[in-house]
């Protein structure tokens, strides 16, 4: 069996509703054999999954996906590219945010063109780490100059909250997706943020639906953590856990989607990735994995149909969740609390002055 369901984001602009998640590939997630991946990443493609997200600042990960882009060709042939989407991200450090200019995006673009051997960028996912400097919509107008170049195809944000995303569109780039962190722990895009994006015609792309492996089998009945989480990813979601409602809670969660589970011969992780792929708006989920051991489980996906008692069932612990409330990504921008002390917000080898000018 492979996964099937696709959706169109542009007329002609086809991407698999699974998306493989490049993150883990980027070290902190556990031993990544690089020599394995290109051989693991095409049985994603061979199973449906044909859609690769990745960015500029997960370490080696664009090189690896133009690897496996450069191998596809040689092996299988052109056609067997024309299917195969990649998207990366466009995230400039924050101590460049200040003083950035067309030709530093003009440099990074063509430092991913370069990593992904590509000639356009499929989807260029726009970050801006900090509201409070004023550069983002020159920033995103830089990228439309580039788009117009044929240098990228489609513009999209992550991360942004629904004024940001407006105000961009006024200016003149309307994104055609927005990535967000969307889960059964994480609502804050519903409303507003998906209001807007409605309006503009923008897609969701959904990181986060597994929330770093917590929602799964692995942690059901398990004793919340006291020790110091060494995994980034792990620290990241059980902040979220904690803005949820907490341990017990989630518990209560994790119980629920095994009961669901089971009527279906799904996992739990199937039916979280389900639930995020039946809302408003979401072209697509983004599933991380370091390799193709977890492939057999995502495959299951393209038979899961959650029927209107499992939906009520999932909406009655939902209703006693306490959060995490706000825009999209605001607890994140806070650098003084808990969720943005985590982040790490110069992984791209800037400023521009060490770098000689590209075009």
């Amino acid at each position: 069996m492979t996964l099937s369901e696709t959706c169109e984001i542009k007329p002609g602009y086809v991407i698999s509703r699974i998306i493989r998640g490049g993150w883990q590939l980027a070290g902190g997630h556990g031993t990544v054999e690089r020599d394995g991946v290109t051989r693991d990443l095409a049985a994603f493609y061979d199973a449906g999954v044909t859609t690769f997200d990745c960015a500029d600042i997960y370490t080696g990960v664009e090189e690896m996906i133009g690897d496996f882009r450069a191998a596809m060709l040689q092996s299988r042939g052109s056609h067997a590219l024309d299917r195969l989407k990649v998207h990366t991200k466009f995230v400039p450090d924050i101590d460049l945010l200040p003083t950035i200019t067309a030709q530093d995006v003009r440099r990074i673009i063509n430092r991913s063109l370069r990593r992904l051997r590509m000639e356009r960028l499929d989807l260029v996912q726009f970050h801006w780490w900090d509201y409070t400097q004023p550069r983002y919509v020159d920033t995103a107008l830089h990228l439309r100059d580039l788009q117009a170049e044929g240098k990228i195809d489609l513009i999209s944000g992550t991360n942004f909250d629904a004024g940001h995303v407006q105000q961009i569109a006024d200016a003149g780039v309307t994104f055609a997706t927005l990535q967000v962190q969307y889960s059964l722990l994480d609502h804050r895009p519903a409303g507003g943020l998906t209001d807007t994006c409605r309006q503009l015609g923008t897609r969701l792309l959904c990181y986060g639906t597994l929330a770093g492996g917590f929602l799964s089998e692995s942690w059901l009945g398990k004793a919340e953590p006291t020790d110091v989480l060494t995994n980034r990813s792990r620290v990241k979601y059980k902040l979220i856990i904690d803005e949820f409602g907490g341990w017990d809670l989630f518990q209560g969660l994790l119980e629920t989607l095994r009961r669901v589970a089971e009527r279906h011969g799904a996992s739990i992780a199937n039916v979280a990735s389900r639930y995020v792929l039946e809302l408003p708006l979401v072209a697509g989920v983004i599933v991380g994995a370091s390799h193709a051991g977890h492939l057999e489980d995502t495959i299951r996906l393209g038979t899961l149909k959650l029927t209107a008692q499992d939906r009520e069932a999932i909406e009655l612990i939902l209703a006693q969740r306490r959060g995490p409330s706000g825009e999209v990504y605001a607890l994140e921008r806070d650098r003084a609390g808990p969720h943005g002390a985590i982040m790490k917000y110069n992984l791209g080898n800037t400023p521009a002055s060490n770098h000689p000018a590209e075009s």
